[in-house]
């Protein structure tokens, strides 16, 4: 018999990757997880999405879904019991505007400062500064209700709480003293939940039949 799940190429540290099987839990969609090494390839994963990066997936007919966003609106569409598309206040454009922000602005200057050997010129301190601006700004708004849009957890904080998370972790004893109370009660809320902590399970390795590529 044909297995009619979704295929799901992932990694487990990847927050991209996080975001995208947060959605496909709350959906309840059961997927066929395939953990892969994001220096070592499968040459399935590269055939059905040439850029290779997490998470892909791939749908029983055939249709490639290769960014972190869309697979969660995918996933959302078909089942949203917690309405994470429907925030308490505010509405979609708002919660695109912060993930815009998230994945544009933040996620440029998280990089240089977490692998700041990576980037020429780029001085870890100055990036964790310019990120720094971003937390604020959530710093602020979580400090009117428990989650960014309201008191019920949205599409906008699933999108950010692993990138939040990848940042606060580069040196969480900084992270820590930072005054920032309820952002790190709204990050270690996120962190702490069953389903989190569901979706960070360990998988093997996924054995590639055709062998792996960098």
């Amino acid at each position: 018999m044909t297995d009619a799940r979704p295929i799901l190429y992932s990694f487990r540290r990847c927050p991209y990757a996080m975001r995208g099987r947060m959605a496909l839990d709350v959906a309840g969609i059961a997927v066929e997880h395939r953990e892969i090494l994001l220096k070592d390839k499968p040459a399935e994963m590269l055939a059905a999405s040439p850029k290779g990066t997490v998470p892909v997936i791939v749908r029983p007919d055939g249709g490639v879904i290769e960014e972190s966003l869309d697979v969660m609106l995918w996933a959302l569409e078909q089942n949203d019991p917690e309405n994470w598309l429907t925030p308490p206040s505010g509405d979609r454009s708002e919660m695109e505007a912060l993930i815009a922000a998230n994945d544009g602005p933040f996620k440029h200057h998280l990089d240089r400062y977490k692998y700041d050997t990576r980037y020429e010129g780029a001085v870890a301190s100055e990036h964790r500064a310019a990120a720094s601006g971003h937390l604020d700004a959530l710093e602020d708004r979580l400090g009117q209700s428990d989650q960014l849009l309201g008191d019920a957890p949205c599409l906008a904080d699933i999108a950010l709480f692993p990138f939040v998370r990848q940042f606060a972790n580069t040196d969480r004893d900084w992270f820590d003293a930072q005054p920032w109370p309820n952002l790190q009660r709204w990050l270690d809320d996120h962190l702490n939940s069953n389903r989190f902590k569901r979706i960070m399970q360990k998988h093997d390795l996924f054995e590639s039949a055709a062998g792996r590529q960098d």
